[in-house]
């Protein structure tokens, strides 16, 4: 039996560079025989705290980032599209996952990567509520496995009372404070075995630290 721990990746979903490591991370854990601890935060809350402000609002860099957005996506073989509006509000999305995730944790997975693909392949407005709920619905009807919700309609109404219920909401904030107090600050961010790492472009490093047992 593996015991392996899972490595935590937070992300935000109006994150582009946390969309692309998305389309990665599950099959690099697969590598090593371990699994994945999606959680998805807010990155306006922790901007907050560190004095950030979008990649793309900072002169300069905005340019260039958009730019490398798109290169990166070809070098890794993903379709991406930089969404209009951008960036966007998350709380609907971040709060759908983790509704999902007490009641069925490979469909809220699931969920998160389609929701990433709503975003920035097909510019959906992942920060309404109706679109998330929709996208869950998708995403229950594309499983091939067995699932906790029996119809869309019921995983649709009961989805749309989760999203505004005071206890997610509060779970929500909880799990971005719970990020900040493990060092969370940007989106993606991966914590293996203790060790973190910050941005897609750390992947590579993320895999040989798991190959090697560290460095």
């Amino acid at each position: 039996m593996n015991t392996a721990a899972p490595i935590r990746f937070y992300f935000d979903f109006s994150s582009p560079y946390g969309y692309l490591a998305a389309t990665q991370i599950d099959a690099l854990a697969a590598r090593f025989g371990r699994s994945v601890d999606w959680r998805p935060v807010l990155l306006g809350v922790i901007m907050r705290s560190t004095g950030g402000k979008p990649l793309t609002e900072v002169p300069l860099k905005g340019d260039y980032s958009k730019h490398d957005f798109a290169r990166s996506a070809r070098f890794l073989g993903v379709p991406f599209q930089l969404p209009t509006p951008f960036p966007i509000a998350t709380q609907a999305p971040a709060r759908a996952f983790y509704w999902l995730h007490e009641r069925d944790p490979a469909l809220a997975a699931a969920f998160a990567l389609a929701t990433y693909r709503a975003f920035f392949v097909d510019g959906r407005d992942i920060s309404s509520p109706a679109t998330t709920i929709e996208v869950a619905v998708e995403t229950l009807a594309a499983s091939a496995t067995p699932r906790r919700f029996s119809d869309a309609n019921e995983l649709r109404g009961e989805l749309a009372e989760g999203i505004a219920s005071a206890a997610i909401k509060e779970q929500l904030k909880n799990e971005c404070d719970a990020a900040l107090a493990a060092g969370v600050f940007g989106s993606p961010f991966f914590i293996v075995d203790g060790e973190p790492f910050f941005g897609a472009d750390r992947l590579p490093q993320l895999e040989q630290w798991l190959t090697r047992g560290g460095f």
